[in-house]
């Protein structure tokens, strides 16, 4: 803001540029723009590395189940290990991705390694070299999730991060959408469906690095400051609210911050009631009596309704409140659970349910990184954010294998209603605590 010189008069004192929000810098949106080309880019990544992962989520089920003859409790175990073995590395990750800013070299070296791991599987035919595989595979994920998540936070602002996050889920939602089409084709026309699936699998997947390296921008960018006419002194911004040089100690120490314990509470505790989507799927497939070559299909349902709402509830959670929206999605979650339970047997039953499963995805993942984000300052942000996903991940781990185990010892509809009471619980443990949200 400049303060205009009049013809012919005196120049008038120059007076502070005028306090009206976050100065907006290259990687910042112009007023009325709420997503960056950083959000555009990682989204772009995130579809085609979902793509390639999904083609495997969505056989490896069935893989698993009926071709290795894996029993529920052992899938239970693989799928714990699937989805919980990256708990054990989002710190590491998001510690070295805060040092020295290196947000896209720890994202790159995760999203690498996890694609190295598809061709891999065409080589594991027993229990324990799948797991091997699946763990170096979740220790990519581990590794790329916080630092991608801070780049996303870090380039939005703080107004716009439930839309940002909505704007990246939805592209990375794409992919999940086109993945499970692309192996249920596969499977249809290859003589060996698998392993093609796999190898086609590892060219995508490398496709999204390239992406990555390419188009993704290696820092976030620095405020650009606001020129004055004449130079003239200007009040030093307050210091961060965070160390210069982030290490370990000041990364656990985020929890000493009474708002991110919460949600991280709160996280860990839902998490603990949330039964896997290969579950799901798995029991949607046995009361429908589904075929094993539609099997694939199933994640389409899920990834369509999640798609068609990530954008509408990002938003809606920048205005009604984020931690609302994120608690809301795990009632829909409860929907699910309750229409799998129930006696309804309508051909409405798979659209209803899955579209409960997306709804819960769209209101749950990004707005959580979103809420998360205001409670963690700037340098600090991947740490931050990893805890989060780190309470998240081992609370999934360990439900996972509970569901495993009291589906082989009870039965499905038995293993189901325990997961459903326990929703029932954690949900009003998070309705009680209700951790309030900040802005950094």
């Amino acid at each position: 803001m400049y303060v205009g010189e009049s013809r012919g008069s005196t120049p008038p004192a120059v007076t502070a540029p005028a306090a009206r929000g976050p100065v907006r810098g290259p990687g910042r949106p112009a007023a009325g723009t709420a997503v960056t080309g950083t959000v555009f880019a990682l989204g772009a990544v995130s579809l085609i590395t979902d793509i390639s992962s999904e083609m495997v989520t969505a056989v490896l089920p069935l893989y698993l189940v009926t071709g290795l003859g894996l029993s529920p409790l052992g899938f239970g175990l693989l799928d714990g290990l699937y989805n919980g073995f990256s708990a054990l590395v989002r710190l590491v990750g998001g510690h070295l991705a805060d040092r020295g800013g290196r947000h896209k070299a720890v994202a790159a070296v995760g999203y690498g390694l996890s694609a190295l791991c598809k061709p891999l599987l065409l080589m594991a035919h027993t229990l324990p070299l799948i797991g091997v595989v699946l763990a170096a595979d979740r220790t990519g994920k581990g590794l790329r999730t916080a630092p991608r998540d801070a780049m996303i936070s870090l380039s939005a602002a703080p107004e716009a991060r439930g839309r940002a996050f909505g704007v990246h889920r939805a592209m990375d939602t794409t992919g999940a959408l086109l993945g499970p089409l692309a192996a249920f084709l596969i499977l249809r026309q290859a003589a060996e469906g698998y392993d093609a699936v796999f190898t086609v699998s590892f060219c995508v997947a490398v496709l999204g690095v390239v992406v990555l390296l390419l188009f993704v921008p290696s820092r976030a960018a620095e405020p650009v400051p606001v020129p004055v006419p004449v130079p003239v002194p200007v009040p030093r911004p307050a210091a961060p609210d965070g160390p210069a040089r982030p290490t370990l100690r000041a990364a656990v120490g985020l929890l000493g911050r009474r708002e991110l314990r919460g949600l991280t509470l709160c996280a860990v505790a839902l998490g603990l009631a949330t039964v896997s989507d290969s579950f799901v799927y798995l029991m949607l497939q046995r009361r429908l009596g589904v075929p094993d070559r539609w099997f694939a299909l199933l994640p389409l349902g899920t990834a369509a309704a999640f798609l068609l709402l990530a954008v509408p509830l990002g938003r809606w959670a920048d205005r009604v409140g984020r931690w609302r929206v994120f608690v809301g999605g795990h009632v829909a979650l409860l929907g699910a659970y309750g229409l799998l339970l129930g006696q309804w047997h309508s051909g409405l039953l798979p659209y209803a349910v899955l579209a409960l499963h997306g709804s819960f995805y769209a209101a749950t993942d990004g707005v959580l990184m979103a809420a998360a984000a205001g409670s963690v300052p700037a340098a600090l942000r991947s740490s931050g954010l990893a805890l989060v996903q780190t309470g998240q991940a081992a609370a999934r781990f360990f439900c996972s294998l509970a569901f495993g185990a009291a589906w082989t010892a009870w039965g499905d509809r038995s293993a189901l209603s325990g997961a459903a009471v326990a929703l029932v619980l954690s949900v009003a443990v998070s309705l009680a605590l209700r951790p309030k949200e900040t802005t950094v």
